[in-house]
């Protein structure tokens, strides 16, 4: 789910964007757009890219990443990992609360740790935690992870949803229901969330950083379609928005570039996939020869540079170009209408079949359904496009009910989170919305967690890739550049290529 172009380039110092917040002054209400209204506002159990958006300003991780995608520390200080790669140890940072006035210290996270894990709570986390075996509190101050065997991706997994600490005693005061108030020791806290319209933050007056954050508070609220989107951030109704459309990248940057323009453009490389979901578990994808057909009539290429005018790059793996586990020698499958009826007849239906493909409402969602459903239908393939809410997508794919669906990835800095859990176990905690298995995969991946060396993990991911290329449980689509719309109001606003937007250095000048 993500954007693209040749515009302004986001990587200016953090320090220098910090002062020049500083000079803004604080106070003000920023108003962010976002592409679909996030289903939950508990990172624990929140499968939807957009719900990150909220967070970001509503908890603290254990650590965060940088704009040059390095780890940095957050609530934890600093960290040191045993000999044997068993043992990680935190250290974490004195006198923070959580919004709700209890404090944050080692008995708050082992907490959360229990919480992720545990069986009779749904979750979300479980599997990217999972090789955590024992939290112990070594002091207030102090925590030791230990791990049944080394596992190479944990502390990039710490700077997202897993490494997000929420306060055990509204978690326990609230169980299940604690995503109608989430409390976390962010630079923003919660205040209220009306379904379908907004989410409101105000400004936690607490927070940790001295003089952060500078706004007095945040409101979100959700514009599904992309042409309304843009229009309230152009009429200064929005002030960002995390999503821009990528057919309108050029027409935006010629706007942006203009004297007295109200807004920019802002652009990192690649970090995020489009692609088609595949039901493996019915058909008519549970035959991998009609998945093949299917994919032998896409062409990727007219998507990313006609489609979306270049605002893409054709995608034919997990792996963006820029990313650790990127493979240059890996090339782009070309359109074979010749191919896909060849496996047609191989499958035994020559003529063809149907499928229906869930697409969310949204200009760019529908452009490049009708150019599925165009090519398809060359092979005889007849693509039925069915609209759907974001959230009835998640349930529908969760629930393994669909038989195709049009969906991305934002993803991830460590390459394992890219691709375990879209390919391994099902069920609560895992994104396998495919219900594909492989045993070769999963061996081959889990073998890759205990590696150390990217090279060496880099090699197992390439067998996977060639495994995936035949099995196809997902056909990618492209890799979206990283679109920030800013206002020109907007002061101080760091623009990080994972596309989550963090407010806690940003100001407002006045209207």
């Amino acid at each position: 789910m993500r954007r693209a172009g040749g515009l302004v380039l986001a990587g200016i110092m953090v320090g220098g964007l910090m002062a020049a917040a500083a000079a803004q002054g604080k106070g003000g209400t920023l108003r962010a757009g976002l592409d679909a209204d996030p289903p939950s506002m508990d990172p624990h159990r929140s499968t939807a890219a957009v719900d990150r958006q909220v967070y970001q300003n509503l908890f603290d991780k254990l650590m965060d990443t940088d704009d040059t995608l390095q780890i940095i520390p957050m609530l934890a200080t600093s960290w040191t990992t045993s000999p044997d790669g068993r043992t990680v140890t935190l250290k974490l940072r004195k006198g923070v609360k959580f919004h709700d006035g209890t404090p944050f210290d080692a008995e708050a996270v082992k907490y959360n740790f229990d919480r992720m894990k545990d069986p009779n709570f749904p979750s979300a986390r479980r599997s990217e935690v999972l090789p955590v075996q024992k939290v112990t509190v070594v002091d207030p101050a102090t925590v030791a992870l230990g791990l049944e065997r080394p596992y190479s991706p944990l502390l990039y997994v710490l700077t997202d949803r897993a490494g997000m600490i929420v306060s055990p005693a509204e978690a326990k005061k609230a169980g299940t229901d604690f995503a109608l108030h989430p409390v976390g020791t962010g630079p923003f806290r919660f205040v209220e969330k009306i379904p379908q319209d907004h989410i409101t933050l105000e400004r936690n007056p607490d927070y940790w950083v001295k003089g952060q954050p500078l706004l007095e508070r945040i409101i979100y609220r959700p514009f599904p379609d992309d042409n309304a989107r843009v229009a309230n951030l152009k009429s200064g109704d929005v002030d960002i928005i995390n999503r821009t459309p990528l057919p309108q990248i050029r027409q935006l940057a010629q706007e942006a570039s203009q004297p007295g323009a109200r807004f920019k453009l802002l652009e990192h490389g690649a970090f995020s996939w489009q692609g088609i979901w595949l039901n493996v578990t019915k058909p008519p994808f549970d035959n991998k020869l009609l998945r093949q057909a299917f994919n032998a009539t896409i062409d990727r290429n007219v998507i990313a540079n006609v489609v979306l005018q270049g605002a893409a790059y054709p995608s034919y793996s997990f792996f963006p170009n820029g990313t650790p586990a990127y493979d240059p020698t890996w090339k782009i499958p070309p359109r074979n209408i010749p191919l896909a009826k060849e496996k047609l007849q191989a499958a035994g239906s020559p003529s063809g079949f149907s499928c229906t493909l869930l697409i969310v409402p949204g200009q760019v969602n529908q452009a490049i359904g009708q150019a599925v459903q165009s090519m398809a239908a060359d092979a005889g393939i007849q693509v039925k496009l069915q609209i759907v809410e974001f959230g009835t997508m998640l349930h529908e794919t969760d629930t393994l009910q669909h038989q195709a669906a049009f969906l991305g990835w934002s993803g991830r800095p460590d390459p394992d989170f890219d691709i375990y859990p879209f390919v391994t176990q099902s069920g609560i905690g895992s994104f396998n919305d495919a219900g594909y298995t492989n045993p070769q995969v999963q061996t081959l991946l889990a073998a890759a967690r205990l590696l150390n060396d990217m090279d060496q993990r880099r090699r197992a991911y390439r067998q996977v890739t060639q495994i995936l290329a035949d099995d196809l449980p997902y056909l990618w689509l492209y890799f979206e550049k990283e679109y920030k719309l800013v206002s020109t109001r907007v002061h101080g606003f760091i623009h990080v290529p994972d596309g989550m937007m963090r407010f806690r250095t940003v100001s407002l000048s006045p209207q």
